[in-house]
């Protein structure tokens, strides 16, 4: 059965059809769960049918990727790199058709899109690196002829949670690396994503495939909330990813804690950027449009704050508003927009609900502020004047939507941005190195990310992404992320004293070897001086005449002779 729509048929090039099985079970797609409807937000139209997985589905994969564990973290990390590496030549070699359908069906226009996937391919190239790098450590002993060192082996299965916003770049944040650590791979996408999840999973699937190795090294499911549940509760599964909000990930943390499992949690952000009297305005201006309206300001990172000195306050305000005129907004699979619709309905209506919070707590809408009437859920990209103070400032609203506020001092702007519960990523937009360093030093940003004159989104995978506080704590990607994915040993051993005193008990016998060696050749010498002599004897004494012969010795003839 073919898609309802023509510009739908790409789907086919990356394994998916008008009816989509949604869970990938040892080998086989799979799904016996109710059946769901993937819709393009730009219209509210359905793109194709998902049928999502049952908790048996569920039970039976995880059963296969226990066995499957078992197989996998025994494979070199070097060899598993290599696993990972064709991973990422898959992608590539379907980049622009599932950075079509992120654009699809998550909403974010096409250059977005191709960079998420992009993403993806770019941490399986920095974990192929990684998995000739999973070093241990050597560590000095108090204790004489004793050793200490640290080891890293895998942790088993890795549980993976991801979010409609960045429906697959986080997976490869988690997947790439798990692998590379010895870990199998059970991943739960959004249930408003389905499509993405499956066309991801046939991709990995084929590497798996392809080398003959077990096929729940990586298992995935489409599915709600039970499947997550089931997925936190699962004592086989030692550490769960959950990307979400803070309210949804607190719930995830605590189910996970009380079976002593690990969370790696990335929540909501609430991200400022301070612009100073001394700062590039210019510069500024358009990295806060981008970071404020990118991705329908649906991402952990989107500027949802724009602190700015009082005495540069209007100027960067009248420039802001003069580059959000310019916003082209529409169909994301379009040439030139810059922003597409909100993901659901719901959120649309999430907008206009927070619209009208924010106008109930004194903040006054400067441009936007309204829903756009079409088929799909765009909204008008909105900057509000508002106090510092508000409640409102304190939460996520996951829309376009900008606050804006004034500070005098450094010291005031810092507080500001760290007055919210959410830390993840934060800016500032200076020229003055004195200011940089309070920045980014211990008085400064509470954020895990902690920018100077750039914007609060575009992380790189080279360092680890994550944040503090609300935003949950956990890192990813980069830097040393990778022991999370892995548990710590310390051994301790004192069988370098045993090989010392072995080694001088080895000596000590060579050397007793070579004194009896020694004794037994002047014993063998002297026994060969004796035997010498006794053979002499027993020569001369054969030489003696016998009493017989003495007797036949005739008398002399006369006495005349005497």
């Amino acid at each position: 059965m073919g898609f309802a729509r023509k510009e739908y048929e790409f789907l086919s090039e990356i394994g998916l059809s008008s009816r989509n099985l949604g869970c990938y079970v040892d080998g086989t797609w799979k799904a016996n769960g109710p059946v769901v409807t993937s819709v393009n937000p730009s219209n509210n139209q359905a793109i194709a049918e998902v049928v999502e997985g049952s908790i048996e589905d569920y039970e039976e994969g995880m059963r296969a990727c226990s066995e499957a564990a078992k197989i996998w973290m025994q494979v070199p990390a070097p060899k598993r790199g290599e696993i990972v590496r064709q991973i990422g030549d898959a992608l590539r070699t379907k980049l622009q058709q599932l950075g079509r359908l992120v654009s699809l069906e998550m909403g974010k226009i096409l250059p977005e899109g191709i960079g998420e996937v992009q993403e993806i391919i770019d941490m399986c190239d920095f974990s192929v690196g990684l998995s000739r790098q999973l070093n241990g450590s050597v560590i000095p002993s108090e204790r004489p002829n004793h050793a200490m060192l640290e080891m890293w082996n895998p942790l088993g299965i890795v549980g993976v949670i991801t979010a409609f916003n960045f429906p697959c770049a986080v997976l490869g944040w988690n997947a790439c690396i798990a692998l590379v650590c010895g870990n199998c791979v059970v991943w739960k996408g959004a249930p408003t994503t389905s499509l993405i999840t499956i066309a991801m999973t046939r991709l990995v699937a084929e590497v798996l495939e392809k080398n003959n190795l077990p096929p729940a090294i990586f298992t995935s499911f489409c599915g709600g909330a039970d499947i997550g549940q089931a997925l936190a509760k699962d004592t086989r599964i030692p550490l769960v990813s959950f990307t979400g909000s803070s309210k949804v990930g607190l719930m995830v943390q605590q189910i996970v804690n009380q079976r002593f499992g690990k969370c790696l949690l990335e929540l909501s952000g609430n991200n400022a950027i301070i612009v100073m009297d001394d700062a590039n305005i210019q510069l500024a201006v358009r990295s806060v449009m981008f970071a404020a309206v990118g991705t329908a300001g649906q991402r952990c990172t989107t500027c949802r704050r724009l602190l700015l000195h009082e005495s540069i306050y209007q100027r960067v305000l009248d420039q802001l508003l003069d580059v959000y005129k310019q916003v082209k907004i529409g169909d994301p699979l379009e040439k030139g927009t810059l922003l597409g619709p909100l993901h659901t309905s719901e959120s649309r209506k999430s907008f206009e609900k927070g619209i009208e919070i924010i106008k109930s707590q004194g903040g006054k809408i400067i441009t936007g502020g309204s829903v756009i009437e079409s088929e799909g859920n765009f909204v008008q990209p909105t900057i509000v004047e508002i106090s510092p103070n508000a409640d409102v400032v304190k939460e996520e609203l996951f829309a376009p939507v900008l606050y804006v506020m004034k500070f005098q001092t450094l010291q005031e702007a810092i507080e500001i941005n760290n007055s919210v519960p959410q830390g993840l990523s934060s800016s500032i937009f200076t020229r003055q190195p004195g200011v940089i360093f309070k920045w980014i030093g211990p008085q400064g940003s509470d954020c895990g990310i902690v920018n100077v004159n750039i914007p609060t989104n575009g992380a790189e995978i080279g360092g680890a992404f994550g944040g503090e506080k609300a935003t949950g704590g956990g890192r990813e990607a980069g830097s040393d992320s990778w022991k999370q994915y892995m548990r710590r040993s310390t051994w301790r051993d004192s069988s370098l004293d045993f090989f010392i005193n072995s080694q001088r008990s080895k000596s000590e016998r060579k050397r007793d070897k070579l004194l009896k060696s020694e004794r037994d050749i002047k014993a063998r010498d002297e026994m060969g001086q004796k035997n010498d002599l006794q053979k002499q004897m027993i020569i001369a004494m054969e030489e003696l005449p016998t009493m017989e012969e003495l007797h036949r010795v005739p008398p002399p003839e006369s006495s005349t002779e005497l």
